[in-house]
């Protein structure tokens, strides 16, 4: 695909983009109490080097701490701040980029009041009930949320008239800061919860005076903050304005009143609408309908409502991948593309798609375990792009001594340290003993589709790098010394234990290894353990080259898998739930066995809360503080508490029991070998920490 749409040109107001690709604000909590920092220049810039047409600075505070979520965010509500401001602006700008500063009170969500002892402006009280599941997070994740206001709670005040309009006035103070700094305009944060979208908002604003009621009067707050702007800093200053198209609550914004906000918006003088949406319970699993989607073009259809009702730009953003980016463009459903978690885990992305390799696009796998930081205030960082949220260890350098590197395993790991060693100069050779790359992750991809892409962006990036792939290879001291290598990093992975119970060893007693080599035909062997018709199906499926592609098993395996009807995961981490849900969708009885009290606490808490409402949904039982005592055919027994029950089973999945495997290292090490363990060989971490393990090995020979 050419995106000849998506690199085209534009113009938002005065403000002239290179492209239609915008950053949108995302916050990185690396300012020093308001100040921008050499950390905050160095990832906006990686970016407008990356070809971005617009950036949007996070969200940032225009009267902090008064009104502010962080002391880590920007502020705009003092001159000391303006050097900074400017500062960044002009790394930017020498890139071709342009930037505007997203603008905020956060009202009830400010957590500086909340510290501060401030109550919180909200336009009415009390606010509306709220059914908050805490279920999905674990202690720890609570106690470090609660620490951010220092354990106290957070009091509401109904704004006054006078409190409005010393709010119109920060805002248009703070635009002219952003103005003075050099910036390009500002994005006035009207979405998300904050203050100026609970006034937009029906569910928030009960007021029966000139800022509550009609439509129009809960615009006023937004409208007259556009207009102070406007006049204070003139027509050659961009305005944008960031609205929610849809409110997952009842009595909230709906898109057709998202489309009559953007209308008072451009009438008040905006030059861009950029829609978004929100959601309560942002706890659970309300955070992934709005602000931050799970599903692909999440928000499109509701920025293309908007899009009917004004002829200023409208700004999509949700989960928009470049393909998808070009074909809504060209239909019209919107005029620029927000590309966020995408532009975290690759800050190129425009420009690799204007040199014609979208195949090099290092894509997001959705997997949230970058904003989840943001819920304690900590810097994000991405499973799939080791750089972000490390820029002080800065640019990947060329080695002082190129030599000759071995990698042993070629999953996310491998190669990650392949790549770095590849781009710092080394010639690399990396021995895979299966026949293709991609490791556990090439597997994980049946139930999580994104993990796929990480696959691609690694195993076209090393082939890119010409490095020395050797799949279907063993890799062995004498073929490693006989390259003239001495140096080797090892990443070949974890193992996975059987549980010490009566019957772990059942031919229906499937472990990930046995299911993984069923569903790939990775080892013909695993498939001694089914009976013999449903070998034969296996046989002829792995003859046929049917299991050489994961796309192609996860579409066949919804007529037909080597599995049972009722099926027993035990263990409820990251793997077993995602294999619950997957199992469950194709027609299983699926029943979770985790003997801790949380599930899936390897996830990143927002994905989590997503998976075990999805698995629910679909009919999963999820049974926590669950011991197994044993296995029979036809049944597991285990035991919660003092009580012991049985549950039905045609086939048992071990999901638990994984450990590194430092098998190989150990032998290449006592050969003699340089060795470099990596990724669940050493620890295990999953995608995450496999990839910036391999990363941190790669910048270090």
């Amino acid at each position: 695909m050419t995106y000849g749409h998506l690199l085209s040109p534009g113009a938002i107001g005065p403000m002239a983009l290179r492209n239609r690709v915008v950053m949108p604000a995302m916050d990185q909590n690396t300012c020093d109490d308001g100040e921008i920092t050499d950390v905050v220049v160095a990832h906006y810039e990686a970016r407008a080097k990356g070809g971005v047409g617009l950036l949007i600075l996070e969200t940032s505070a225009v009267a902090w701490p008064v009104g502010a979520t962080s002391l880590h965010q920007p502020a705009l509500s003092d001159d000391r701040f303006v050097p900074g401001l400017a500062r960044l602006a002009h790394a930017l700008h020498r890139h071709g980029a342009r930037m505007v500063v997203q603008a905020c009170h956060h009202g009830k969500t400010a957590g500086v009041d909340a510290m501060q002892d401030r109550a919180q402006l909200v336009p009415s009280v009390p606010l509306p009930p709220e059914d908050v599941d805490i279920s999905a997070l674990t202690t720890d994740e609570l106690m470090r949320m609660a620490a951010l206001t220092g354990g106290k709670k957070a009091t509401q005040r109904e704004a006054t008239a006078d409190d409005l309009a010393w709010v119109v006035e920060q805002f248009a103070d703070a635009a002219a800061r952003v103005q003075r700094a050099g910036m390009d305009g500002i994005e006035v944060h009207a979405a998300h919860g904050y203050l100026l979208s609970t006034f937009l908002s029906p569910r928030f604003n009960r007021r029966t005076d000139e800022w509550g009621g009609s439509v129009e009067n809960r615009a006023r707050l937004m409208t007259d903050v556009v207009r102070a702007i406007r006049a204070r800093c003139g027509d050659g200053f961009a305005v944008i304005v960031r609205i929610d198209g849809r409110e997952y609550a009842e009595g909230g914004i709906t898109p057709e009143l998202a489309a009559h906000h953007a209308v008072l918006a451009e009438a008040a003088g905006a030059h861009a609408v950029h829609v978004s949406a929100s959601a309560p319970n942002a706890l659970g699993a309300g955070f992934t309908d709005g602000p931050l989607p799970w599903q692909p073009d999440q928000y499109v259809g509701l920025a293309a409502v908007v899009k009917q009702s004004v002829r200023i730009p409208v700004i999509g953003v949700g989960r928009i991948m470049p393909d998808a980016a070009e074909r809504h463009l060209a239909d019209g459903d919107l005029d620029y593309v927000s590309m966020g978690r995408q532009l975290l885990a690759d800050a190129e992305i425009p420009a690799k798609l204007l040199a014609g390799r979208p195949d090099l696009v290092r894509t997001c796998i959705n997997c949230y375990v970058c904003v989840a930081q943001n819920f304690w205030d900590g810097t994000p960082v991405c499973a799939v792009n080791a750089e972000l949220g490390h820029y002080d260890e800065g640019p990947i350098e060329p080695a002082a001594e190129r030599r000759p590197v071995a990698v042993v395993g070629g999953g996310p790991g491998g190669m990650e340290a392949a790549r770095v060693l590849a781009l710092r100069g080394h010639r690399v050779t990396l021995f895979e003993k299966a026949a293709e790359l991609g490791g556990t992750a090439r597997f994980s991809s049946l139930t999580t589709p994104m993990n796929a892409e990480l696959v691609r962006y690694l195993s076209t990036s090393i082939k890119d790098l010409d490095v020395d792939v050797r799949t279907g290879t063993e890799a062995t001291a004498e073929a490693i010394r006989a390259l003239g290598i001495d140096s080797v990093v090892v990443a070949t992975g974890a193992r996975r234990e059987r549980p010490a119970v009566p019957g772990a060893d059942l031919p229906h007693v499937l472990s990930g290894d046995d299911l993984r080599a069923l569903l790939t035909g990775d080892d013909p062997s695993a498939a001694a353990r089914l009976p013999w018709h449903r070998r034969a199906v296996v046989a002829a499926g792995r003859r046929l080259g049917l299991m050489s592609s994961m796309d192609r098993v996860r579409s066949l395996s919804k007529r037909w898998m080597p599995i049972g009807k009722r099926v027993v995961v035990v263990g409820g981490g990251l793997v077993g739930v995602e294999l619950a849900e997957f199992l469950a969708e194709r027609g299983r009885t699926v029943t979770v066995l985790e003997p801790g009290d949380k599930l899936g606490v390897e996830m990143a808490h927002p994905r989590r809360a997503r998976a075990l409402f999805e698995a629910r949904a679909h009919g999963v039982e999820l049974v926590t503080g669950a011991e197994l005592e044993a296995i029979h055919p036809g049944r597991v027994d285990y035991r919660v508490g003092e009580r012991s029950q049985s549950v039905d089973a045609d086939h048992v999945v071990l999901a638990s029991g994984v450990v590194p495997d430092p098998t190989v290292a150990d032998r290449l090490a006592a050969a003699g070998l340089d060795v470099h363990v990596v990724g669940d060989a050493g620890e295990v971490g999953y995608i995450q920490g496999a990839v910036r393990s391999g990363h941190l090995v790669g910048r270090s020979l």
